[in-house]
């Protein structure tokens, strides 16, 4: 069963950290590029970073440069968001997907996989 399985989310208070971890399972990483997505209520859905596969290359949105970071590991077939300095905006559902990592954009499409999501809650 192809699936990818997001885990980590919690409550943290702001200043705090939370390291998000995308496990992929029927299919492997190797050669797709990985990202993650977030949405809060009321808000779409904004691509957070990604993670190429070619050269891991990577991609922040702005308001989370400097605080989050990106990773695989191809030989546990699974990725990773590190959070640090959360804030209470960085709150929302977390989703990892697999898609297209560009250094301007992540965007993922119909065919690309998409994960369940862990929630984050930066409060205090």
């Amino acid at each position: 069963q192809v699936q990818l399985v997001e885990s980590g989310g919690g409550l943290v208070q702001p200043g705090g950290s939370l390291r998000l971890s995308c496990a992929a399972s029927g299919f492997t990483l190797d050669w797709r590029d990985i990202g993650w997505f977030r949405q809060a209520p009321g808000k779409e859905r904004e691509g957070v970073a990604c993670i190429s596969s070619a050269d891991s290359s990577t991609y922040y949105t702005d308001s989370v440069k400097g605080r989050f970071t990106i990773s695989r590991n191809n030989h546990e077939n699974t990725a990773y968001l590190l959070m640090n300095g959360l804030k209470p905006d960085d709150t929302a559902v977390y989703h990892c997907a697999t898609g297209i990592c560009s250094r301007d954009e992540f965007v993922s499409y119909e065919y690309h996989y998409y994960g369940q999501g862990t929630q984050v809650t930066v409060s205090s």
